[in-house]
């Protein structure tokens, strides 16, 4: 069974990624393939050079959040090249911020989101990319709102900083398992 991790920017996915690997599970992190395929490939790279002008991580930023259409044009590039990579790693568990927006959930067979309240996305968002609260937005804006993405998903796990990670890991892991 293949199963999708996502949530938006600074809901903690990672942080639950890392729960999951102290449990033994390996998880696909689009992310970082996405950055490693970009790294080594030289069809991506002179094809996203093409479209941006350039490949700095400044310049790229900036091009993904003047428009919608840049974000799609830079994700038809990217995506298929992260979806074959994960298909070839033989992983059952992928990580990807934009799961539902990119397509990954033709991939697996159950999502699990991770929520967190705006506020402290806000504030991990703020703190992890040393970014205004406005940039923050931004990166939020650029994403499906939380409760789109939840509606869709097969489980939920609440990382408000309150509520019991492990917990609600165990009851996803038995619910997948039975």
């Amino acid at each position: 069974m293949k199963i999708g991790i996502t949530g938006g920017i600074g809901s903690g996915k990672s942080y639950v990624c890392k729960l999951l690997a102290q449990r033994g599970i390996d998880v696909y992190d689009c992310d970082a393939a996405a950055k490693r395929l970009i790294r080594n490939s030289p069809r991506l790279r002179q094809q996203l050079k093409a479209l941006i002008g350039s490949l700095d991580k400044a310049d790229i930023s900036r091009f993904l959040l003047a428009s919608e259409e840049n974000q799609q044009a830079v994700n038809a590039i990217v995506h298929p090249a992260v979806f074959q990579d994960f298909e070839e790693s033989n992983m059952q568990w992928m990580e990807s911020a934009i799961f539902f927006e990119s397509g990954a959930d033709k991939l697996v067979d159950r999502v699990v989101v991770v929520t967190a309240p705006e506020e402290v996305r806000i504030q991990r968002i703020m703190q992890r990319d040393g970014i205004t609260r406005e940039k923050a937005l931004q990166w939020i804006a650029r994403q499906w709102p939380q409760e789109q993405v939840k509606a869709r998903a097969d489980f939920e796990i609440v990382n408000d900083g309150q509520a019991n990670l492990d917990n609600q890991i165990e009851k996803i892991l038995t619910a997948i398992t039975e």
